[in-house]
C-alpha cells in the first residue's frame, strides 16, 4: 500500500472520530446556546475561508487573476438577489471571459 493511500485511510478514520465524538461526548445533553451560535457560524466562516483561499492564493503569494474577476461577478449576482444557478453561470463566463482576453 502507498503512502498516498495509508494517508487517506489516516485521515479519514480521524474525520470518522471527530464526527463520532460530539454525539458519545454530549450523551443527549442540551448544547448551550451560546454554543449553538458559534456552530451555527462555523460553517459559513469555513466555506468563505475556503473560496476566498481559493479566489487568491498563488505560491506563497496573493494573486489576483481571473478567478478574483468570477468571484466578484458572483458577489454582485448574489447582491441583485440571482438564483444561484445564474450566480454560477455568471461567475464561470467571467472568469472564462478573462482568462479568453488573457488579462
Amino acid at each position: 500500500m502507498s503512502d498516498a493511500w495509508v494517508l487517506v485511510i489516516a485521515v479519514g478514520a480521524g474525520t470518522i472520530a471527530l464526527k463520532s465524538a460530539g454525539p458519545l461526548l454530549l450523551g443527549g445533553r442540551e448544547v448551550p446556546a451560546r454554543a449553538r451560535g458559534v456552530l451555527a457560524l462555523l460553517g459559513p466562516a469555513v466555506l468563505a475561508a475556503l473560496i476566498v483561499t481559493q479566489a487568491f492564493a498563488g505560491d506563497r503569494e496573493i494573486v489576483v487573476d481571473a478567478r478574483a474577476a468570477g468571484l466578484g461577478a458572483a458577489a454582485v449576482a448574489l447582491l441583485l438577489r440571482a438564483p444561484l444557478l445564474v450566480v454560477l453561470v455568471v461567475a464561470a463566463a467571467v472568469a472564462a471571459g478573462v482568462r479568453a482576453v488573457g488579462i
